[in-house]
């Protein structure tokens, strides 16, 4: 209950804060702020000394600013000084640089007579950053945020809704349920009057695993690097095989890529490679080929050839041959085959 109380007296108090505050009003500031006391009425006239007076929590009064005709401004309390400033034709007083020590009752005398009007004025310490926590609450589609402040806790979803929190040992909870919408998200704002801070937004996508497009877009970024990586190699492939003075170089620089890239022999290159193999096989068997039919082999399927056909069988047979017949012997004797003829 008195929890409940003192958050209702503070939303009461920041109502009556102002720039400018009115006669009466409790005005809240945190440290290092600035505030300003304007008079609802204007200074009778003659005005012949202004001074600002400042009570503090122990009852202890003090000047914190003066002004006359003869000394003109004066700050006797070292409190206010190089900190407050004094319009002599308004009455306002403003006061820099707050510290709690500046919290307490300010009156304004007029002529060396008090005015009813008063302020107070409480400073306090700036709320800090608030951080959301995610606890876990046994149901993979509910999870709890914890925020922990001694004051006001404000949460609000995307929509700018207010929502309702449940009040902890050290701040409140809220209890999310999952909708589906991964660009839903919840803050939390801690406010003390003086100064309020929200945290950092907690999306639904950070809550539950699984939802919305959190992993469809970290598949479309893995799918679209693949994508860079085969688009650069082809790439690289096409301007190696186009570019001469890329080819070189690149085969200068990694040897075994050299010939990588060549056109694949044809059916009809492959023949050929073939049909010069067996040449070769044959030249080796036979190195002394003959130009005409073997001779050789016809001896053994002719025994009996004519003089004109095989004319080495024929010179075994007849160990006389005339002149006409025997060709390869008169060719050996003769350098004129011709008069044989």
């Amino acid at each position: 209950m008195s929890r409940l109380l003192l958050r209702y007296s503070t939303a009461v108090l920041v109502v009556l804060i102002a720039s400018e505050a009115a006669s009466g009003a409790v005005v809240m500031k945190a440290v290092g702020g600035e505030v300003s006391f304007l008079l609802d009425k204007p200074l009778p006239p003659p005005v012949s000394s202004i001074c600002w007076k400042h009570k503090n929590s122990d009852g202890v009064v003090v000047k914190a600013i003066e002004w006359d005709e003869e000394d003109s401004f004066s700050i006797p309390n070292p409190r206010f000084k190089g900190i407050t400033t004094l319009d002599n034709n308004t009455g306002q007083i403003t006061i820099t640089d707050l510290k709690v020590e500046h919290s307490g009752v300010y009156t304004i005398e007029i002529n060396s007579k008090p005015l009813e009007q008063n302020f107070n004025l409480i400073i306090k310490e700036p709320v800090p950053k608030p951080v959301i926590k995610i606890e876990p609450a046994g149901n993979p589609d509910v999870v709890y945020l914890a925020c922990e402040y001694s004051e006001t806790i404000i949460w609000k979803n995307s929509a700018g809704e207010t929502l309702k929190g449940s009040p902890t040992t050290f701040g409140e909870s809220l209890t999310v349920k999952k909708n589906g919408d991964p660009k839903n998200f919840y803050t939390c704002t801690l406010d003390n009057g003086a100064s309020s801070e929200t945290s950092d937004r907690v999306y639904e996508r950070d809550l539950f695993s699984g939802s919305g497009s959190g992993s469809g877009e970290i598949v479309g970024i893995v799918f679209g690097i693949i994508l860079l990586i085969i688009a650069i190699i082809i790439a690289a492939v096409i301007l190696y095989k186009r570019n001469k003075n890329v080819k070189e170089r690149v085969d200068e620089v990694f040897p075994c890529i050299k010939g990588s890239y060549t056109p694949a022999n044809t059916g009809a290159e492959m023949t050929d490679d073939k049909v010069k193999q067996d040449k070769q096989s044959a030249d080796v068997e036979n190195p002394n080929p003959s130009p005409t039919t073997d001779n050789t082999n016809a001896d053994v399927e002719n025994p009996n050839p004519s003089p004109t056909t095989d004319n080495t069988n024929a010179d075994v047979e007849n160990p006389n041959p005339s002149p006409t017949t025997d060709n390869t012997n008169a060719d050996g004797k003769n350098s004129n085959p011709g008069q044989a003829c």
